[in-house]
């Protein structure tokens, strides 16, 4: 029994490491020579019979080595395409031109799939008029361009398709990956911002209050030290406007839990009802947190109507000891919308950013036929 038990952790890294293997590019180009050989072996018997001083053993090696280049089809596709040219003009063997013919379009794009297939039609229309080269694909030219051309052409034509595929999915995750740094980068302006509008306006009340006490404590000792107070909140009012990135003409910082109901008004009208609920010890919350969780809750409130429209939402904001902890959650619709909802698809990066700049953790997961996105924060209370 222990046997057992012990040789199954052992599969399970074998497992983890073959489907780390599969997932390699270098895997597709073995799966690649191995489907090209297991095609060329079914010509074998043909080709020990034939004429070329070649028996079952030999023709399967020399197919083998053939094969064997494949792997080199993305670092140097044209070697598989000689090789292939090659076992043309002396078994006529046409699978390994396929199979090279796409790796140049899929890997080297449409010019050079054009230049691959025309020096293939060449090659083989001059195979055709050497003496003595026999016409096994055929008894005429037109014959055998037309099973040599059709040939040439799909493979190419299918691995040209594969490559703009591939530029179109390359591009699309560079789409998404910039799209992604944008929501990221407004979300830290945006934090700026609102530390920029709560912060400042402590130290423009700290500095007043230090100007008003100087004022009373004149002709007293500590009327200096008031002085300096002053002058020193103003000097960290100014280094915070240089600092932090200015605003202009943008909206104002992000509501806190007042802006709630608000949000939860909105979503309703949309017909998501909300149920909000906050622990009056969340209520002590600092400004700068409030606003985090603002930001979490309409994001979250924006993604439910999109993605489950109609159906109710529960918001939960409670301070669990040294912990502030924000959860939404609403139910997952039966059917999907009919129309796939417009999004960037950045919100919840734009969340994560806002939620890890004050050293918290978001989640996003389904859990009991529910959609839940959970925030955790330090709530800076003193317990």
């Amino acid at each position: 029994m222990m046997v057992g038990m012990d040789r199954i952790p052992a599969l399970c890294a074998l497992r983890r490491r073959v489907d780390r293997w599969a997932g390699q590019p270098r895997a597709m180009d073995v799966v690649a020579a191995c489907s090209a050989f297991g095609l060329m072996l079914l010509d074998v018997p043909g080709l020990a019979r034939a004429d070329n001083s070649l028996t079952g053993v030999t023709a399967t090696l020399v197919l083998a080595a053939g094969a064997v280049t494949l792997a080199l089809r993305r670092r140097a596709p044209w070697v598989p395409l000689l090789v292939a040219l090659g076992l043309m003009g002396w078994l006529h063997e046409l699978t390994m031109v396929q199979f090279a013919l796409y790796s140049l379009g899929r890997f080297r794009g449409r010019r050079a799939a054009v230049l691959a297939t025309l020096l293939y039609v060449g090659t083989a229309y001059a195979y055709f008029h050497l003496p003595g080269w026999p016409a096994r694909h055929g008894a005429t030219l037109s014959d055998f361009l037309s099973l040599v051309v059709p040939i040439g052409v799909l493979a190419a034509g299918v691995g040209i398709a594969a490559y703009r595929q591939d530029l179109v999915r390359a591009l699309e995750a560079q789409r998404r990956a910039a799209a992604a740094r944008q929501a990221v980068q407004e979300e830290r302006i945006s934090v700026g911002r609102d530390v920029h509008d709560l912060v400042g306006r402590e130290l423009t009340v700290l500095a007043v209050r230090a100007e008003v006490l100087a004022v009373r404590a004149r002709g007293e000792a500590h009327q200096k030290d008031f002085e300096e107070l002053a002058d020193t909140a103003r000097r960290a009012h100014h280094m915070l406007n240089e600092t932090i990135v200015r605003r202009g003409d943008g909206p104002g910082a992000t509501p806190g839990l007042e802006g709630l109901a608000e949000l939860a008004r909105e979503s309703e009208r949309m017909g998501s009802p909300v149920d909000v609920r906050i622990t009056e010890a969340a209520k002590a919350l600092s400004p700068l947190r409030q606003t985090a969780v603002h930001r979490v809750v309409r994001e979250c409130l924006t993604n439910a109507a999109k993605h489950a429209p109609g159906l109710p939402v529960t918001v939960t904001v409670a301070v669990d000891g040294p912990r502030l902890r924000v959860e939404v959650r609403n139910p997952l619709p039966k059917n999907p919308p009919e129309r796939a909802p417009v999004s960037t698809g950045t919100g919840l990066f734009s969340m994560e950013e806002r939620v890890t700049s004050m050293g918290g953790t978001l989640r996003a997961r389904r859990e009991d036929g529910a959609y839940v996105v959970t925030a955790l924060l330090p709530s800076g209370l003193d317990r």
